[in-house]
């Protein structure tokens, strides 16, 4: 997909000031960040302009980068992107779990970096060291106390597994892209404990990539049962996030060298279609623009802000 071909197109909703786009991926030129040797293929390039340029005209002003799984632990381009985007912009890493130090992670939330991504779900970065619970034990542990959050991709069945320690744990818990529920119905047992995880108030939900959760690769709207059940059971823990700029359907992705096209989805469109099914402007108010304040501190005086989470 040529990104620049990507239309422009402006949302009948209006979305107030300091709309909040809490899931995107910026990607660098690759002679300059290099990807993983282990990457099932090679992300064309998604540059911060771009996004602004689709995002911008939406009301879309503050944009959370997430680590993608082919850059591995080098958060160069995540720097880079936080740097240019300054007040306006929120970064969430991935680090070597064992070797993350406290000096590491305190450069990084000067620069606007308050959450770590825990990533069970990319292939390229092969079998995980340890469960997910372990993981998120040893992570939380090494977190600076206030202004940081784990961020969680993976599975349904793997965040069930890890329900326990996710209710415990001290740091705020994001869970991505409808905690990926596959064919699972809210009403399943992994869809209940899903929910009763989310009542947590420790817990939040991404209403991102809709593509990931229903049958078509292309969705740009939301799974309706699951968006009623996550808005009904924590409506101040939901952000939304447009996954932009939209991986490459797993058939796609065949080998490390060979680039395969992002998926064809108008970013004016996933917005519009996501404010359709919500309906209720408040709630929209919510979940765009309260919620991430809260969740990565826009607005307060230091880079992550107050982090409270809950």
């Amino acid at each position: 997909m040529d990104l620049s071909k990507e239309k422009h197109t402006v949302s009948n909703n209006a979305v107030s000031a300091d709309a909040c786009d809490c899931h995107v991926h910026i990607v660098g030129r690759s002679g300059r960040f290099p990807q993983l040797a282990t990457r099932s293929y090679t992300a064309g390039l998604a540059p911060l302009a771009l996004l602004r340029g689709l995002a911008e005209p939406q009301g879309i002003t503050r944009l959370v980068a997430v680590q993608p799984s082919f850059y591995g632990t080098d958060n160069s381009c995540l720097l880079e992107t936080l740097r240019t985007l300054g007040p306006n912009g929120r970064g969430v890493a991935a680090v070597d779990v064992e070797a993350v130090t406290p000096v590491l992670l305190s450069g990084y939330a000067e620069r606007g970096i308050c959450g770590l991504r825990i990533n069970l779900y990319s292939k390229s970065l092969g079998k995980p060291s340890r469960p997910l619970g372990d993981l998120l034990e040893v992570i939380s542990e090494k977190l600076p106390a206030g202004g940081w959050h784990v961020e969680i991709i993976a599975a349904l069945p793997k965040i069930v597994s890890a329900a326990a320690t996710i209710v415990k744990s001290k740091v705020p818990i994001v869970i991505d892209h409808y905690g990926l529920p596959d064919h699972a119905e809210p009403t399943s047992r992994e869809g209940r404990c899903l929910l009763d995880l989310l009542a947590a108030p420790h817990v939040w939900m991404k209403l991102s990539a809709p593509y990931r959760v229903v049958g078509d690769p292309l969705a740009t709207s939301p799974p309706d049962k699951w968006l009623c059940a996550f808005l009904q059971a924590a409506p101040e823990r939901c952000v939304w996030g447009s996954d932009w700029p939209h991986t490459p359907v797993d058939n796609e992705q065949k080998r490390p060298d060979q680039s395969a096209p992002y998926r064809m989805i108008d970013y004016g469109r996933l917005l519009r279609d996501f404010l359709v099914a919500i309906g209720d402007p408040t709630l929209a108010e919510r979940v765009l623009r309260v919620n991430p304040s809260r969740l990565y501190g826009f607005g307060a005086n230091e880079p992550n802000g107050n982090g409270s989470g809950t």
